[in-house]
């Protein structure tokens, strides 16, 4: 049985779209190897903006007042 592939955190994933920056700035990795972590580092951002956007909420319905929209919101 294949072991059970888990999400990465946003801590991991930025590490590691950290990692595939710098193997691409260095430009010794092959061509096929290069498209690989430029489509890996797309997925990670993708799930990075989802956490993001995830936690924006969590923020905005946390300070939220029982008047309305907290305060600077219109």
């Amino acid at each position: 049985m294949p072991a059970k592939k888990t999400t990465p955190t946003f801590e991991e994933a930025v590490a590691r779209l950290s990692e595939i920056v710098t193997a691409l700035e260095r430009g010794d990795t092959a061509l096929d190897e290069s498209i690989k972590l430029f489509e890996e580092g797309a997925r990670l951002t993708g799930h990075c903006q989802k956490l993001l956007t995830q936690a924006e909420q969590k923020v905005e319905k946390l300070t939220q007042t029982e008047e309305g929209p907290a305060e600077g919101e219109a």
